[in-house]
């Protein structure tokens, strides 16, 4: 018993060390067709402040580049359909497009991914034909640079790039678009880069409600849908839409190639006609959704095998045209808000009742935890008093809560007020693990903790600007992914 656990144990190490299964990821898509955005700076605060790891922009806009360096937060970039021609025509057009506007902030900048062209094929201009020349000489440029095996290259795709979904396993690419797609695939095969694909499950219902179930998109479904040709069984829409791309890479006998999805979510409003874009059909769907990555749940077609995900969108985008939607698919709005709670981690929970996050009532508060990092309550506290749009003059010196003077009793008095302000809900206390309920109240002499419903604070005699506190890096966790638990049941 005793030399097989080493074993084992030995095995889940060396796995981790080199990578082999890292588990799924939730990133964010950094959208900015907007007004009054934050600045960068800001953004990243907001985006480390809930943990986010993956961050996906459309371009490679300078200052966004220096804002995420030394973060560790790993970037996803773009180069527009505009600007695929040059990058096809000449590849001193791609070797001085990376000297120029990459290399300068990496490895600083933390880049992973290179997106050439956007859903090329819903594109009102026929630039299919330039994606793959543009991501040769991009790939090649890499080379020259030694990055083409840090720094993946590929295009992403909408669902529209097949010509049958359904039954997943009928799954099939279009026929029109097998000039661009064959040597596409090719390409991704040759360099172990994923099939980028935008996947909408909302889209399914709002164009056909009477033949597809809210609760199938919301992955809330009580039954199942039966793939007649392989007797798998599906809960959600997700998962199908997901395996139909599988199947139609399959039947091409593409199947090493893996699926990154590089837009998801639900808009929080609509027109009148839209009326499943709610906030708690979005929190449900986005809610739902991490959990489902984050637990390496894989699809039917592939259970268990870990899938990347980001999630659309950062902020509300409300320059963007077309239906009301369009301009609500915000996890933010522009001042840094919440549209809605979201927890990053998986583990926020839901009423089910109102599909909202449980919220406590007049009784509660919340302070910093005693189990949480210096380096993590001192980051939350700093955003607290920045972004948060929390007053902190209570704890400038001379102020009622400025004793004791401690790291903790300051975020404490921080993180209650921002808590109270939102609702008193679970999410607004998380301070991405930093923060903790407690049915004590923490009010102690001159110094009084907002509750629910009441402005009262901690009454100040001057008045101060709000507390910064030093950046800091984030602190390292590390978790054993489920697929590297499975492949040891056996053994247990």
């Amino acid at each position: 018993m005793g030399s097989g656990f080493t074993v084992i144990f030995d095995c889940l190490l060396l796995l981790m060390l080199f990578g082999i299964c890292r588990g799924g990821t939730v990133g964010v898509c950094y959208g900015r067709n907007a007004d009054d955005l934050p600045t960068p700076d800001k953004v990243v605060q907001l985006i480390q402040l809930h943990k986010v790891k993956n961050v996906r922009i459309y371009d490679s806009n300078i200052q966004i580049l220096k804002a995420f360096a030394n973060t560790g937060i790993e970037l996803m970039i773009g180069i527009s359909n505009l600007d695929l021609l040059p990058f096809a025509q000449f590849q001193s057009n791609a070797d001085t497009w990376l000297k120029n506007s990459i290399l300068p902030y990496y490895p600083a900048t933390k880049i992973t991914y290179i997106t050439v062209g956007a859903e090329v094929t819903e594109a009102p201009n026929n630039v299919s034909a330039l994606v793959v020349p543009a991501m040769q000489n991009i790939f090649t440029a890499l080379r020259k640079a030694g990055l083409h095996r840090k720094i993946k290259v590929s295009s992403t795709h909408s669902l529209g790039v097949l010509s049958r979904s359904f039954p997943p396993s009928a799954g099939a690419f279009n026929s029109s678009h097998a000039f661009f797609l064959k040597p596409m695939l090719e390409f991704l095969a040759e360099h172990q880069s994923p099939f980028m694909v935008d996947i909408y499950p909302y889209y399914a219902y709002r164009d056909s409600s009477n033949n597809v179930s809210l609760d199938y998109t919301l992955f809330e479904s009580s039954s199942e849908v039966i793939d007649p040709n392989t007797g798998l069984l599906y809960t959600n829409m997700f998962d199908a839409q997901i395996d139909a791309i599988y199947f139609a890479l399959m039947a091409l006998n593409f199947r090493t190639i893996k699926i990154m999805v590089t837009e998801t979510g639900w808009p929080s409003k609509g027109s009148p006609k839209e009326t499943a874009a709610t906030p708690d059909n979005a929190q449900t769907y986005n809610t739902n959704l991490i959990r489902h990555v984050i637990n390496d749940t894989g699809t039917p077609a592939k259970p268990g095998e870990e899938i990347d995900v980001f999630i659309f969108s950062l902020f509300n985008e409300n320059r963007k045209p077309g239906l009301e939607s369009e301009r609500n698919w915000g996890l933010f709005f522009p001042d840094q808000t919440s549209v809605y709670n979201i927890d990053f981690t998986g583990r926020g929970s839901l009423d089910t009742a109102t599909n909202s996050n449980i919220t406590s009532s007049n009784g509660t508060w919340c302070i910093a935890s005693p189990n949480a990092s210096e380096d993590d309550i001192r980051k939350g506290l700093d955003w607290a008093c920045s972004s948060g749009n929390v007053d902190c003059s209570a704890i400038q010196p001379s102020q009622p809560c400025f004793e004791p003077d401690s790291l903790a009793s300051h975020a404490s008095y921080a993180f209650n007020s921002y808590y109270q302000q939102n609702g008193a809900t679970d999410i607004a206390c998380s301070f991405g693990g930093a923060g903790v309920r407690t049915n004590k109240n923490p009010s102690y002499d001159n110094c009084l903790y907002m509750t629910l419903g009441s402005n009262k604070t901690a009454t100040s005699n001057a008045t101060a600007s709000p507390l910064k506190t030093p950046s800091s890096v984030e602190k390292v966790s590390i978790w054993i992914p489920g697929c590297i638990l499975m492949a040891f049941l056996p053994f247990l």
